[in-house]
């Protein structure tokens, strides 16, 4: 088994999903009392998040590449990021390490195309729903994203980054999101991608109408293939 780089703490939750879901991958996959070779380096999210309400993306990728190197001088063969919004700086992380580095949006967009689903809905924070970074992978695919309506996308990024980071997990909001999931496969959405790390934590395959492509599931799926293949 290979070891995996983990560079979390972009919130705590959702690196503490990854390391769970990893572990039980593992053991499903391998029986016995295997667990998951896993490095993590789970840095202070304040100053990334600081850096993302700047617009400082230099600042946001100074923070990650640090982490990402000091994986990879760990023994890290691979790393990853365990959170979707900071992949508008995974180009920089990327070009700092020597190591194979496994893209959320990569994988999440290969399970769509996968799936043979042409549109899909994607809700995620505010950063990752104005930019490209994130779409890309799937417009390359030939798969259109279409957003939450504008007047429901801050409630969504308030959501993430005021609960769900901080593992706080409401009833009401539930309902709000079960809401605008809907709305999306009535615009014509044949998938929902959950672009947030701690959005599965939210809601499940009863909420939606059309099927979910929980990026967090995703991602350790792709990690899980890495660490256990022999190339």
């Amino acid at each position: 088994m290979r070891l995996l780089g983990v560079l979390g703490g972009m919130g705590w939750s959702a690196t503490a999903e990854y390391y769970r879901r990893l572990n039980e991958g593992v053991e499903a996959r391998l029986g016995g009392l295997h667990s998951a070779r896993v490095l993590i380096n789970s840095v202070d999210f304040q100053p990334v998040d600081d850096a993302e309400n700047a617009g400082d993306w230099d600042g946001m990728a100074r923070i990650l590449i640090e982490g990402a190197q000091s994986l990879e001088e760990g023994g890290a063969e691979a790393v990853l990021i365990a959170a979707n919004t900071m992949h508008a700086v995974a180009d920089q992380v990327s070009a700092s390490v020597d190591v194979p580095f496994l893209h959320i949006a990569e994988a999440t967009a290969t399970a769509v195309q996968g799936a043979r689903q042409r549109k899909v809905g994607l809700v995620a924070t505010a950063t990752t729903m104005a930019g490209d970074f994130y779409t890309k992978p799937f417009e390359e695919r030939g798969i259109e994203v279409i957003l939450p309506l504008e007047e429901e996308r801050p409630e969504v990024d308030r959501m993430i980054y005021e609960e769900l980071v901080h593992g706080i997990i409401k009833d009401s909001s539930r309902k709000t999101l079960r809401q605008i999931l809907h709305s999306m496969a009535d615009r014509g959405a044949e998938g929902i991608v959950l672009a947030g790390t701690e959005i599965g934590l939210l809601v499940d395959e009863d909420d939606s109408r059309v099927p979910m492509h929980d990026t967090t599931e995703i991602h350790v799926e792709q990690a899980l293939d890495w660490m256990l293949s022999g190339s």
